[in-house]
């Protein structure tokens, strides 16, 4: 029964990685393994989670955080990834403090000094806002601050 549970939730806790980074939609490979590992797993009720160095890989992608937690309740699953989270794929790097993925509305949001790199192309901000269905994505600059970025158009990228 356990293993079953562990089981489930670990599938839970991978939904992230279906997720394209933004702007990088065509980088998710649906049948590719998924791997992970992390310091420590734990399962409560229907939370996975994986504590210190988690890490999470599809293919190219990659979530890295210091935590990454799976929650399946009555439709609603979400993926949580605080501390240090890193998304990487192919094209992009994104950082930030915190992201959660929530299935319901195909969206996941970037939280805490969030940085969008793409080659040479760097976009800041306080929070992102990215829509897995539509593909839309939004930076916010945050309390009095700025979205901010340097574009390096001759660069091809």
């Amino acid at each position: 029964m356990i293993k079953t549970r562990l089981l489930t939730a670990v599938t839970l806790g991978i939904g992230l990685m279906a997720l394209p980074t933004v702007g990088d939609a065509q980088s998710f490979r649906g049948g590719q393994p998924i791997s992970w590992g992390a310091d420590r797993v734990e399962y409560v009720g229907t939370t996975l989670n994986l504590v210190g160095r988690a890490e999470l890989i599809q293919g190219d992608n990659r979530l890295r955080a210091d935590r990454i937690s799976g929650l399946n309740q009555a439709g609603d699953s979400r993926v949580e990834a605080t501390g240090s989270v890193y998304l990487v794929s192919p094209e992009q790097t994104i950082r930030g403090d915190r992201a959660v993925y929530t299935t319901n509305n195909d969206t996941i949001i970037l939280t805490g000094d969030v940085i969008l790199t793409q080659g040479e192309n760097v976009i800041t901000g306080a929070r992102l806002v990215y829509n897995t269905r539509t593909e839309s994505a939004q930076m916010e600059g945050g309390s009095g601050g700025r979205v901010q970025g340097v574009f390096n158009p001759n660069r091809g990228n």
